[in-house]
């Protein structure tokens, strides 16, 4: 099993060949204008960065907590504020306080936990100087409180999402702006936030936890966040660090023979990341959409933009390994910029004495596979180097806020064929539900998948397709796109209608 798979087993390898990649970037840089021409603004260039070494940012200190929303509400319900606003934070050492947006001025936001059942209310203030919304990443709830593109919020204003949360919604979600066009900067400005709902049955409520957000971030010479680069704008934004919590390759304590649960976010615009803790026993619990059926012993664990998974991590530090949550090199056919090269440190696990190792139970939750589809399409994801306004495209087509392109049905099973017609991967992501992958092609030969799991973000990689089928159980406007930000701000979109 190789890298076109949820776990890694292997070394990752490229999937397009070089001289495809070669072609595509000389056909870029001899397009005129590429560096503004429908790509976004800016024209800052990653040669004019400073590297992560010089800029001075903090490193191997404790873990940085989470903050969490106070709930304001009675038994049952959770209530709360958020409010989107510019904020300056203290950084660099003898650098200006950098400029972000922020959810009620932290970065990352706060933590959102509800329950299984819960009525939530959240009022939300956009103190932006552009439009803004909440969307409830891999949520259940209904289409007008999703925060779909066509509900923005104006700056100063404010509204109220309300939805329920249903039995068996317990999982690890976030939440993030969607508003068409801006996505993409005012997530890298810092606005992001995890949601985790919880169940009063969780077999892995004995286990103590750590919440791991990884985010990037991309600084100038300034100490400020840098524009996006034409290489951000076409391959995706990446930064010099990859931050845990906002703090930079912090330390995580564990016993020897202790076992913890991490729920971990890939919470970047656009960095795929193989994970692996070469020194420690990790089973994979979750994904996505929550638990799967049965603990699975895994090596590395492929995250691509908006992924989320659960792994039980058992202290073992062994000898000759690096102790450490790590990044493994992962090539996704990047046209512009280089591809990660080298081993990246995210965190270093420190050894804090020795624990009795918690019982790890041998079933989780039932998942029942979906029936046979009553209907079944074909989304294609492919790239037209050759109209920079219409880059990024779906079955043919730049995204249209006024254009429905399918339309389904409450209760329906649908079966996609998600097909890569692209040079680089990309992730896809379906709003107000989630999915089951069938099977995937490893090279053009299809392949069963191995196990079942609920999810909302699977990584298409160039030149595959991947099989998956989902039901909507609610009746409106429901998105689906890539998971680079850049590419579905720049069109990479589509609409889907569900009617009752």
């Amino acid at each position: 099993m190789d890298r076109r798979h949820f776990l890694h087993w292997s070394s990752a390898l490229a999937l397009t060949p070089l001289l495809l990649r070669k072609s595509w970037a000389e056909g870029m840089a001899d397009m005129p204008g590429m560096d503004h021409a429908g790509m976004g603004h800016g024209a800052a260039t990653d040669a004019a960065l400073p590297a992560a070494e010089g800029l001075g940012l903090p490193r191997g200190l404790p873990l940085p907590a989470l903050s969490m929303l106070a709930n304001q509400g009675a038994a049952g319900q959770f209530l709360g504020q958020l409010r989107a606003a510019p904020v300056s934070l203290p950084l660099l050492p003898g650098k200006p306080a950098t400029a972000f947006w922020a959810y009620n001025g932290q970065i990352p936001g706060p933590a959102i936990v509800a329950w299984e059942g819960d009525e939530v209310s959240l009022q939300f203030t956009n103190q932006l100087a552009q439009p803004s919304t909440i969307h409830w990443h891999g949520m259940p709830v209904p289409a007008e409180q999703d925060g779909n593109p066509h509900a923005p919020v104006l700056p100063d204003q404010t509204r109220n999402y309300h939805f329920k949360l249903p039995a068996g919604s317990a999982a690890s979600y976030w939440y993030h702006p969607h508003p068409h066009g801006h996505t993409a900067q005012q997530a890298y400005m810092g606005l992001a936030g995890v949601f985790v709902v919880k169940s009063r049955n969780d077999p892995l409520a004995h286990l103590p936890e750590q919440w791991l957000v990884l985010s990037d971030l991309k600084l100038d010479v300034h100490g400020q966040i840098a524009d996006s680069s034409a290489a951000d704008r076409h391959d995706g934004r990446e930064g010099q660090f990859v931050l845990v919590n906002g703090g930079w390759q912090p330390v995580i304590t564990l016993a020897e023979g202790e076992r913890q649960r991490w729920r971990i976010w890939n919470a970047s615009s656009a960095r795929i990341l193989k994970l692996a803790l070469p020194a420690h026993e990790v089973q994979l619990v979750g994904t996505d959409g929550g638990l799967i059926g049965a603990p699975r012993r895994i090596d590395t664990l492929l995250l691509s933009p908006g992924e989320r998974a659960e792994i039980v991590i058992t202290g073992r530090f062994t000898h000759g390994q690096p102790s450490a949550l790590q990044a493994l090199p992962y090539n996704r056919g990047k046209a512009m910029g280089p591809e990660q090269s080298e081993i990246l440190t995210l965190a270093t696990i420190s050894r804090n004495g020795s624990k009795d190792t918690a019982e790890l139970p041998t079933t989780l939750r039932p998942i029942a596979p979906l029936e046979a589809p009553a209907v079944k399409r074909v989304v294609q994801f492919s790239e037209n180097m050759a109209d920079p306004a219409a880059m990024f495209l779906i079955n043919g087509k730049k995204f249209d806020m006024n254009r429905v392109d399918f339309t389904g049905k409450v209760g329906q099973i649908e079966e996609w064929d998600i097909v890569s017609q692209a040079h680089m991967d990309h992730p896809f992501h379906i709003h107000g539900t989630q999915f089951q992958v069938i099977a995937r092609t490893d090279d053009g030969v299809w392949q069963p998948e191995p196990f079942l799991a609920w999810r909302d973000v699977v990584n298409i990689p160039a030149g595959e397709t991947v099989r998956l089928r989902f039901v909507q159980a609610m009746p409106g406007l429901r998105m689906f796109h890539c998971h680079i930000l850049e590419h579905e701000d720049a069109g990479m979109m589509a609409m889907l209608e569900v009617s009752a």
